[in-house]
């Protein structure tokens, strides 16, 4: 057995040894400590009992049943005590609320996985009373129009597997929502809004990969006037090209990109990787490199934490990182990220020689259609940038209020977005605003993207948004997108971003602001300690007021950050730039790009004497 299974099957069996004192006596509900979710303790007892059997699963599959630990007692149990609808630990159905839909299908990703060892132990009652669970689930028209299709679509199968009920309408209906999520270059979008974040890996890739191993899926597709074989080619292909930019994504130090929801979730990230070694696509050692240092990074920074738990949180236990939907439980989603435990210690991704990451064999520069996003890493510093013209958890027109963890400009794998209160309400980081006479900043959500044609040794992105203030509801559950309120037009901004290495050279023009807009902020990267962000004009005609704003608990990262920003006063009219730069070193200063401006286009000379010219709009 290579290290790596070793070391990760260790690290497995401690996040499971150490959630067995928070069990009920059934076993039923594992309900971890801290305050509980906002749907209620006994949703976080379910999500705690069927995240970890995702786990347990991975242990039991990959090690062919042997079990010293007895896992698949313990599970089974649980499992019997959770479906018996007279049971006093009896679990909340799919049909009393929605979350339990999400932990039906890992039961019945499961049971399918380890039929051996779990559902064919069970008794006859046991077995019928899952059925009835699970089979509440056929025929319900309530389920969103995002990745959750596919939790649907899992326990059908299972069911139709076992012979319980399923409707080939409901599988139909579900594969041709997730058909429509396709984007670009690999990309699922999570519904039908511009929601491009680690779902698009841990949810839309994996779970596809895993249904077309499950007994009886052939048949419920064809039932469903689809064929599973033609399907899964055509998934294996958009799988094997996401991972060219999943990997890409991945910094050296291991870190995801903090972007997106659900970011409790950690090493989650490590799934899409897995799913392609199931899959039989990409390299496999370079995929158990990427996932083992995704899981590892985190492992690094004492996650679990010494009492082996996972907790609402990153780096180390942040509550403000959770949603509304987050429980105790919640963070068990990780377990997706050591799906590799489920393959035997002789598949080609556990023996296969270890690969370089991207950003390990030189600077990465790429676009990614789907979401927008320019994707620049720098080998020097291991650090990975995405500049944002094409996500914001929305609609093109909508006028919201921005969500940091969508709308920003710019994420990486050494920052966070600021996520306190003040983060969501005023956008600073990684933003251009207009501000009235109060410092009211205006978000960007609702924004159109640009075609920017460029050539030379960089990439170049646009989008143009309608500015708007916005007087936000407060009370609206927060589920990772723009607070929704009333909307008031600030003025149009239009954002070109020209990008190479840790350079952004950002081009802005602001076009008919209302009388109420009194300045235009552009803000920096919000940097903790260790690295180094720089603002810096480059071209305008009236100097800016320039300044630094400190947060002290701002993000899920260790340390106060410091957001650098410019002010310019009055709105300036026609081009300005500035240049954006982040790095783990000193300061950028005295290696700025130069830029000369043309009617029409801008040529960017990069400090290395590289050029880059873009077409403006």
């Amino acid at each position: 057995m290579t290290a790596d299974r070793v070391w990760l099957a260790g690290y497995a069996d401690r996040l499971l040894s150490a959630v067995r004192p928070y069990a009920s006596p059934s076993g039923s509900l594992v309900t971890l400590p801290g305050t509980p979710g906002g749907y209620g303790t006994a949703v976080d007892g379910l999500e705690g009992y069927a995240r970890t059997l995702l786990l347990a699963g991975f242990r039991l599959a990959g090690e062919g049943g042997a079990d010293p630990t007895g896992l698949a007692e313990r599970y089974a149990a649980g499992l019997a005590a959770g479906v018996d609808p007279a049971h006093p630990e009896r679990w909340t159905r799919p049909d009393e609320h929605g979350q339990a839909k999400v932990e039906a299908a890992s039961l019945a990703l499961i049971l399918d996985l380890t039929r051996p060892w779990i559902w064919d132990r069970l008794s006859p009652t046991a077995q019928q009373q899952t059925v009835d669970y699970l089979g509440t689930v056929v025929g319900d028209d309530d389920y969103p129009d995002n990745n959750w299709v596919w939790f649907r679509i899992v326990v059908e199968t299972f069911l139709r597997s076992v012979g319980g009920p399923f409707s080939a309408d409901d599988v139909a209906r579900d594969l041709a929502a997730h058909d429509r999520f396709r984007r670009p270059d690999g990309w699922f979008a999570d519904g039908p809004e511009r929601s491009f974040d680690h779902y698009a890996g841990w949810a839309l890739h994996l779970y596809p990969t895993l249904w077309a191993r499950m007994s009886g899926a052939a048949e419920v597709a064809s039932a469903a006037g689809d064929d599973l074989a033609a399907r899964a080619a055509t998934d294996r292909e958009h799988l094997a090209r996401f991972l060219d930019d999943a990997l890409a994504l991945v910094g050296s130090d291991g870190s995801p990109l903090l972007q997106g929801r659900s970011l409790t979730y950690r090493f989650a990230a490590a799934a899409p990787f897995w799913a392609g070694a199931v899959a039989g696509v990409g390299r496999p050692g370079q995929l158990r490199a990427a996932a083992m240092r995704v899981v590892r990074h985190f492992a690094s920074h004492g996650v679990p934490g010494d009492d082996g738990l996972l907790t609402l949180g990153w780096h180390h236990p942040w509550r403000p990182i959770a949603q509304r939907y987050s429980g105790t439980g919640s963070p068990y989603w990780a377990s997706k990220g050591l799906l590799g435990l489920a393959l035997p210690a002789s598949h080609d991704v556990w023996t296969a020689p270890a690969e370089p990451l991207p950003v390990d064999d030189g600077d990465v520069l790429a676009v990614a259609t789907g979401p927008g996003w320019a994707i620049s890493a720098t080998r020097e510093d291991g650090i990975v940038r995405v500049i944002n013209h094409g996500t914001d958890h929305a609609l093109p027109g909508s006028d919201v209020a921005d969500s940091p963890l969508y709308a920003r400009l710019g994420y990486s794998t050494a920052t966070s977005p600021l996520l306190d209160a003040t983060g969501w309400a005023a956008p600073l980081d990684q933003s251009v605003v207009l501000l009235d006479a109060a410092d009211r900043a205006t978000h960007r959500t609702g924004f159109v993207p640009l075609d920017v044609p460029a050539v030379g040794t960089g990439v170049a992105l646009g989008s143009v948004a309608e500015a708007h203030w916005v007087d936000q509801d407060p009370t609206v559950p927060d589920h990772g997108s723009g607070r929704p309120g009333t909307a008031i037009a600030a003025g149009r901004i239009t954002t070109v971003s020209v990008v190479r290495g840790a350079w952004e050279v950002r081009l802005v023009r602001v076009e008919e602001p209302a009388g109420a807009a009194a300045a235009l902020r552009i803000g920096g990267w919000a940097a903790g300690p260790g690295l180094a962000s720089t603002l810096v004009p480059l071209l305008g005609e009236v100097a800016p007021v320039s300044g630094e704003t400190t947060a002290a608990d701002a993000t899920p990262l260790a340390g106060p950050t410091t957001t650098p920003w410019l002010r310019y006063a009055p709105v300036p009219e026609g081009w300005l730039a500035v240049g954006v730069h982040l790095e783990r070193t000193g300061p950028a200063a005295g290696r700025r790009p130069q830029l000369d401006l043309v009617p029409g286009r801008v040529v960017v000379t990069w400090p290395d004497g590289g050029q880059t010219t873009a077409t403006l709009p």
